[in-house]
């Protein structure tokens, strides 16, 4: 683990903004971390429960789970030359990833596949705009984000392949799992997701 309190070694190259990029570039990485952490609960209960009641999708689900335990790992090794810290709202991304997972897994397989499906396609929405913003500020967390984008985006054509059926809890589901992720993104970043969106439309 890279130790938070050290000094930086080096910094990225970086081209101001309308406001302080470097503020906006930790806030990025707080809330990737926090959300690879909440994906590793909502992954951990999920499997929990389909070794008892789902054997057959455990290794599937173990795999998406060893990739979000990288990803957290890699957004937390960036932090230090970035002068960034973990979201201090961790606690919220931990029980509230854990509360849904148990959730969705015991209403069925299922809605394990349309959980994954909500979150990756918002946390992939929200990369799309990480990546505008990032391009000419950051380029090395630019690449990073890229890389893990690609993985994610392999979680989501999954769950949208292994889903049985089209029912009403899909069409309940997605909204609100796409809603909370991006509320709790909003939130830990103080609204900084909504001004990239902002300064991305105007800037293109």
């Amino acid at each position: 683990m890279v130790n938070l309190s050290s000094e930086p070694s080096g910094r990225p190259e970086m081209r101001p903004g309308v406001r302080d990029a470097d503020i906006t570039i930790r806030r990025i990485l707080k809330v990737n971390h926090a959300g690879e952490f909440g994906a590793i609960r909502i992954y951990g209960a999920q499997i929990a429960v389909a070794r008892r009641l789902f054997p057959d999708i455990v290794a599937a689900l173990e795999e998406m789970r060893e990739d979000e335990i990288e990803h957290c790992r890699l957004f937390y090794e960036a932090m230090p030359a970035r002068r960034a810290r973990p979201c201090r709202v961790m606690a919220f991304w931990s029980l509230g990833g854990y509360v849904l997972g148990l959730l969705t897994a015991l209403c069925g397989r299922n809605m394990i596949w349309i959980c994954t499906e909500a979150v990756e396609s918002t946390v992939h929405r929200h990369l799309e705009d990480q990546l505008a913003f990032l391009e000419t500020r950051d380029g090395e967390l630019h690449a990073l984000i890229a890389s893990i984008q690609e993985e994610e985006l392999a979680h989501l054509r999954q769950a949208e392949d292994r889903q049985k059926r089209h029912g009403l809890g899909r069409a309940l589901l997605l909204p609100v799992v796409g809603a909370l992720t991006d509320l709790m993104i909003w939130l830990s970043t103080w609204g900084d997701s909504s001004w990239m969106r902002a300064e991305m439309a105007r800037v293109r």
